[in-house]
């Protein structure tokens, strides 16, 4: 579980990085974890804002469970942000994804790696 967190927490701090270097403001939620209704990152440059939730995986899938999903959506409703799933895919960089693009299966939403890469946007696309 530690070594997890020690990812995703090294995946988060490469997103602030890259942020930060190309002109964004960026706040790094403490507990993000524990809180399930906050968002990893929130991004923020000249009208553009995003609540980043990220995720490191090494999977032909990416699940994640209802409640945490639905969280998000509810962020959005309350404040009016768009939430992605910032995607990093072991050797092929980073994809960020809408909420839409998710499928929903019984206990969470996924999508698949193809579909990720195909209709996700890149680090510089945003």
């Amino acid at each position: 579980m530690a070594a997890m967190y020690g990812k995703g927490a090294r995946a988060e701090r490469e997103l602030v990085q890259h942020f930060s270097q190309n002109g964004f403001c960026v706040i790094r939620a403490a507990g993000s974890g524990v809180n399930s209704l906050s968002p990893d990152l929130l991004v923020f440059k000249r009208g553009i804002q995003y609540a980043i939730e990220s995720k490191s995986r090494s999977t032909l899938n990416l699940s994640i469970e209802n409640a945490q999903f639905e969280n998000l959506q509810k962020w959005e409703e309350i404040t009016g942000i768009t939430p992605l799933i910032a995607w990093k895919i072991k050797r092929h960089g980073w994809r960020f994804l809408h909420l839409s693009l998710f499928t929903q299966n019984e206990k969470s939403r996924s999508i698949s790696l193809e579909n990720a890469w195909r209709m996700g946007k890149s680090l510089q696309e945003l």
